[in-house]
């Protein structure tokens, strides 16, 4: 494969994993709010969001070994797993690697889900949030694509998204933290006959 191959490779499954991490941090939200989508019963929620989850990963190997596989520039498999060691862009590479770490961090958590415990993964599950905008700086700060419409417009679709996603789950959370226990028995002492 020639460099110029690998380079739009990297490129298109960049974009392809921003796409696919934006849909599962939105399914993650549907799942955390009880959510189902239009034909799909609770758990099809569920399994597409794990589904997508798996689908994401593989594309992200993709993307980290077409990076590693080019040789326009020195990315090497430390600089895959350690952040900021790279001499390419340390700083961009780096945002990447610890996305990257996040995401293992997820995905090793939920593989061993059974074992480790509920509270235990999902308290590591919450990493997931803060890998999507550490992917995202790290895609606008080394993606060369940056700047054109296309990939400007596809950011933002995918912030605005993100960000409607999580104002719901916010307000979700508020409402149920403004429900007190003494609230919700006033309500089922009022709902008596």
């Amino acid at each position: 494969m020639t460099s110029a191959t690998l380079w739009y490779a990297n490129r298109a499954t960049g974009a392809v994993c921003l796409i696919l991490f934006t849909v599962v941090v939105l399914l993650g939200i549907a799942v955390r709010l009880r959510g189902r989508l239009p034909g799909l019963p609770r758990f099809g929620t569920v399994t597409l969001h794990r589904t997508l989850s798996l689908s994401a990963t593989a594309f992200l190997a993709l993307h980290i070994t077409l990076a590693v596989l080019d040789t326009y520039v020195d990315i090497t498999p430390a600089d895959v797993l350690v952040p900021f060691v790279s001499a390419y862009q340390p700083l961009w590479l780096g945002l990447g690697t610890v996305a990257l770490d996040l995401m293992l961090a997820v995905l090793i958590t939920s593989l061993l889900r059974e074992r480790i415990g509920h509270r235990i993964w999902r308290a590591l599950h919450w990493t997931a949030y803060a890998a999507w905008p550490v992917a995202l700086v790290h895609g606008i700060g080394i993606g060369t694509d940056t700047g054109t419409d296309w990939m400007t417009w596809l950011t933002v679709s995918c912030v605005a998204a993100v960000a409607a996603a999580g104002g719901v789950r916010l307000a979700h959370a508020a409402r149920a933290a403004r429900r007190t226990p003494a609230a919700v028995l006033r309500t089922a002492e009022g709902a008596r006959p």
